[in-house]
């Protein structure tokens, strides 16, 4: 892979090395780190973790955590070891397919699993003119064994924290029932007055709390795009600019 770029993160606080072409990392996975309620020492895996950018975001924000990424792509995942090098931050890396969980992984539980499954169900769409990013958009596995696969790699009281387009919540939430409780679940919104377009999951193994519904956070400040400026709230400026934590609701 050698059409890359290298692009700043959490206002220069972290750089990363991406593919020019393909699947490429942007804000997503930057609000899911900075959802997950981590502490120093513990452990953490980003299933299909791709160039490293959530796992990464997530230990430049908490020193001393333990993580580890699994990624099926060998080139992503070589990209991911040189992003981790680079950038100082320890990151064990497993390459391997999640529905074939590489042995490595077998044995282990953590206390934190985060992921950003594809957002399409390639069964109903269409394929995308890059494999690598066919793959990352829509990959064969079903969003059920994604999850399922999580909460056997949790530790008992651990946490899953899921990124995911909102019109996949029906199939989210009822992965999500079937092995973990505590659901918890806060609606991205992209301007006031629009709908929902992405959600973050968080998901307790063990847990029994009620499911709740946070109110929705907005993304940007105004209802349309208004010049060549970003216009982020407050809150989320604070998140993609200054590495701070996500505020989910209590």
């Amino acid at each position: 892979m050698d059409d890359l770029t290298r692009d700043r993160f959490l206002g220069g606080r972290l750089e990363l090395w991406q593919p020019r072409r393909g699947y490429r990392a942007g804000v997503d996975p930057v609000l899911l780190a900075a959802a997950v309620n981590t502490k120093p020492g513990q452990s953490v895996l980003d299933m299909g973790c791709g160039v490293g950018a959530a796992a990464l975001c997530l230990g430049r924000r908490v020193a001393d955590l333990s993580l580890t990424g699994l990624e099926l792509q060998p080139d992503y995942a070589a990209l991911a070891r040189r992003n981790a090098n680079e950038n100082a931050i320890p990151f064990e890396l497993i390459e391997g397919d999640l529905a074939t969980m590489p042995a490595p992984l077998r044995a282990r539980q953590f206390d934190h699993v985060i992921m950003n499954p594809p957002y399409f169900d390639r069964a109903t769409g269409t394929a995308a003119e890059e494999a690598s990013r066919e793959i990352a958009l829509g990959g064969p596995t079903p969003l059920s064994l994604w999850i399922e696969q999580a909460a056997r790699r949790l530790a008992p009281r651990g946490f899953l924290h899921v990124i995911q387009r909102a019109d996949r919540l029906p199939d989210l939430l009822t992965a999500a029932q079937a092995g973990l409780g505590s659901l918890r679940l806060l609606p991205l919104i992209p301007r006031p007055g629009r709908d929902s377009q992405l959600v973050i999951l968080r998901a307790r193994k063990g847990g029994r709390a009620a499911f709740r519904l946070h109110a929705g956070l907005v993304l940007h400040d105004s209802a349309s795009h208004d010049g060549d400026r970003e216009n982020y709230s407050e809150t989320i400026r604070s998140v993609l600019r200054d590495g701070a934590a996500l505020p989910f609701p209590r």
